[in-house]
């Protein structure tokens, strides 16, 4: 008997629901595990990516730190060696050597040998007429000249040149050149020459020596060179100029090349400076330990003093504002030496030298970062001796008795320390330390200004301030829009200030920088009135809005009373506008900028702090305020209905349930904004003015990491100070960024324990 429902007497097998529930459930585990395998790998990448961008910028900063790596190389050894001052070419090729006796010698460093013998100066031969004895000889200065002073009281004088030259090969060829010497004689009786010092141009066309006379009388003899490009003619000036001499002994000399300023040490080791036009010293420093050597840095805007105690100290020619004569100002003390100082040799590149003291130490520094970059002590045959570096600062000689010792020398960055990037640095011509950010300069010489103070006082401000305009407005906005607003007005408005978001910094910098700046110079006395009148229009229409008939005031949806608000508000602002001229007028004397320049002595710059406050909060508020309407958002709707149900009004529901609930998504809002104001870069680009300064003053300009590094990597040479220099900088704003960014995930982690059970 068939049973009904089935076919051919056969019937149909239920499927195996257990093993389609076991296929199903390895299906799902196994998509949750790639799932979460996913997830993992790619919050694992992310942060090995940040941690390799770290990592990169770290390698590229940690070099800024490093001393100098100075290689001793195979010294010369030579008993006709036996040099009182050198003279090196860039390639360290050949040197050309001045002994005690006031012979020159060409040594050829590559080969290690003396190549020409030990001519006198003078340029005569042993067969030639006696020449005066040598009685003074111009210590080591880096400069292409040697210069002898001799009995008879003349001065001779010889450039030293290398001319390069490349064989068929390619290979280099140095050839080095002495010219005719020179005999500079005072214009009168003087005696023998006692000290003397001798500086040159880069060129050797023009000349500076300093003398000191066995009468007493002290002679500045100044010589220029200069070819007719047509004719081919030489013409040489010589210009002799007498000084007057200080009372006592006098221990060192120095002089710039261009013969404008002389320095002279005296016995109880008094410092004078004269200046060109006059012939008395136009400052006299306090007395003080014996001076055993002296030298001008490059730019000769600063002099290295060597004591006899050991001590070493950079001093500054300063002319203060009222003053006609500059004064000499002892400006800093570097790490002293055991022994008395013997001599100096400035760097023709920067700002740094080499000191060698009378028990052989020997040591470079650097006058701006104030660092002893290395230091060793070497076993010379003689107390004394001379050094020079190397034109390239890339070598240094160190002469003695019989033997010269020679060092490789490595030295990127010694102008960066802590000290001088984020210290008050006392730079030359400047009257007193300062925070100063200026990577370059109107002459090759100019000593650098990398202090990065002043940068991350620009980005704080920059924050400061548009942080000012935005938190208030975003989160009170967002406020107003979440729980007063009416949902119809409320879709329109949070689309809209979102799509704020999306405009380009470019175009907001742009718009603030060329059209808002040159406005608000011309209204601002009416933008202050809005303080004022802003907040009587608020209450103004909230007195007339509570006097209309209910039935009027029904008319407006619950949430659109904003309109009425919102109208008066604009109101306001176009009547304040409008007063701005009377307001100038009868406050401001007619001027607003000439009265900010009255009352606070700082200029009114057009594009500042305020009208960057202002572009750049444009950008913020979408942020904070779309974070902070979802925060506002997400409170449960069981806590505004119980608060309401027991009484409370509608303010009071927000003020005391609403917005500390919410408190830890409105600080992620506004750590969000922080994040965007602080890495903010064409706004404040183009708004700011971009000038490095210290000041919080908000009417002037400033510059912000982030600008900074968009507009000298350009000029960055690679590998360089200032290239490291920006990935310092970008290294600050990783930190920053990263400290504000953990403190606030801390401070928002115990809001929300601490509110979690409300």
């Amino acid at each position: 008997m068939a049973i009904a429902g089935t076919t051919g007497g056969s019937r149909s097998r239920p499927p195996d629901v257990r093993r389609i529930r076991e296929r199903t459930s390895r299906s799902r585990l196994m998509a949750d595990r790639l799932g979460r395998w996913g997830v993992a790998a790619g919050g694992a990448g992310i942060i090995a990516a940040i941690l390799g961008i770290l990592l990169f910028i770290l390698v590229e900063v940690w070099p800024l730190f490093g001393g100098a790596r100075v290689t001793p190389v195979a010294p010369l050894v030579d008993p006709r060696i036996d040099p009182v001052a050198l003279v090196v070419d860039e390639y360290r090729a050949f040197a050309i050597s001045l002994d005690r006796h006031g012979r020159v010698a060409v040594i050829d460093l590559e080969r290690g040998i003396v190549q020409d013998g030990r001519q006198p100066i003078a340029g005569s031969g042993d067969d030639g007429p006696a020449e005066p004895a040598i009685t003074a000889l111009a210590p080591s200065s880096g400069r292409p000249v040697l210069a002898a002073g001799r009995a008879d009281g003349s001065v001779v004088v010889r450039t030293v040149g290398f001319d390069v030259t490349f064989d068929a090969e390619g290979k280099r060829q140095v050839h080095p050149r002495l010219s005719e010497p020179t005999v500079l004689r005072a214009g009168e009786e003087t005696g023998a020459v006692t000290r003397l010092a001798a500086t040159a141009s880069s060129s050797g066309d023009e000349l500076a020596i300093i003398a000191m006379f066995e009468d007493g009388s002290l002679h500045v003899f100044h010589t220029t060179r200069e070819e007719n490009d047509f004719t081919g003619e030489v013409e040489t000036s010589v210009e002799d100029r007498a000084l007057a001499a200080p009372a006592g002994t006098v221990d060192a000399l120095a002089v710039s090349a261009r013969a404008d300023r002389m320095l002279v040490a005296t016995g109880d080791g008094r410092l004078l400076l004269y200046e060109a036009g006059a012939d008395g010293p136009s400052s006299v420093s306090e007395p003080g330990p014996p001076v055993g050597a002296l030298a001008w840095l490059v730019g000769e805007r600063a002099a290295v003093v060597g004591r006899a105690s050991g001590a070493i100290e950079i001093w500054f020619p300063i002319r203060r504002e009222g003053e006609s004569r500059a004064r000499l100002e002892h400006v800093r003390d570097l790490p002293a030496h055991d022994a008395p100082i013997a001599g100096i040799a400035p760097s023709l590149r920067n700002k740094g030298f080499a000191v060698l003291d009378r028990d052989g130490g020997v040591g470079l520094y650097h006058s701006t970062s104030r660092r002893k970059l290395w230091s060793d002590r070497l076993d010379l045959p003689a107390p004394g001796g001379t050094l020079v570096l190397a034109p390239r600062a890339n070598g240094l000689l160190v002469g003695a008795a019989g033997t010269i010792a020679r060092f490789d020398v490595d030295n990127p960055h010694p102008e960066v320390s802590l000290r001088s990037l984020f210290g008050r640095v006392w730079y030359e011509g400047y009257d007193g330390p300062a925070w100063v950010w200026q990577s370059t300069g109107g002459t090759d010489d100019a000593e650098p200004k990398l202090s990065l103070t002043p940068l991350l006082a620009g980005t704080l401000k920059g924050t400061f301030y548009s942080l000012f305009l935005a938190i208030p407005i975003g989160v009170l906005g967002a406020m107003y829009a979440s729980q007063f607003m009416h949902p119809r007005l409320r879709n329109v408005v949070k689309p809209m200030v979102e799509i704020m978001a999306a405009l380009p910094s470019v175009v907001l910098g742009f718009l603030a920088g060329l059209w808002l700046a040159p406005i608000a110079q011309r209204v601002f006395p009416g933008m202050m009135l809005t303080l004022l009148t802003i907040p009587l229009a608020i209450v103004v229409t909230g007195a007339l809005w509570s006097r209309l008939p209910a039935r009027q005031r029904e008319r407006f949806p619950d949430g659109f009373e904003v309109l009425p608000w919102g109208l008066a508000i604009a109101l306001a602002i176009g009547v304040s506008l409008r007063l701005s001229p009377v307001v100038e007028k009868l406050v401001f004397d007619g001027s607003f900028t000439g009265w900010l320049h009255a009352a606070t002595g700082m200029p009114y710059d057009q594009r500042n702090a305020v009208i960057v406050g202002i572009a750049m909060g444009f950008a913020v508020i979408p942020i904070i305020f779309s974070v902070s309407e979802d925060a506002f958002s997400n409170v449960p709707r069981s806590l505004v209905s119980g608060s309401l149900a027991l009484g409370a009004t509608r303010w009071q529901t927000v003020v005391r349930v609403v917005l500390p609930t919410a408190s830890p998504g409105i600080f992620s809002a506004v750590m969000i904004g922080f994040g965007r104001a602080i890495g903010e870069t064409m706004i404040v680009l183009m708004a700011t003015g971009n000038t490095p300064i210290m000041s919080w003053f908000p009417f002037n300009g400033f510059r912000t990491l982030s600008a900074n590094i968009a507009v000298e990597i350009p000029e960055a040479p690679y590998g360089g100070t200032l290239y490291r220099t920006l990935f310092l900088s970008a290294l600050l704003l990783f930190a920053l960024t990263f400290v504000i960014n953990t403190v606030a995930e801390v401070v928002r982690q115990r809001l929300r324990r601490r509110f979690a059970n409300i």
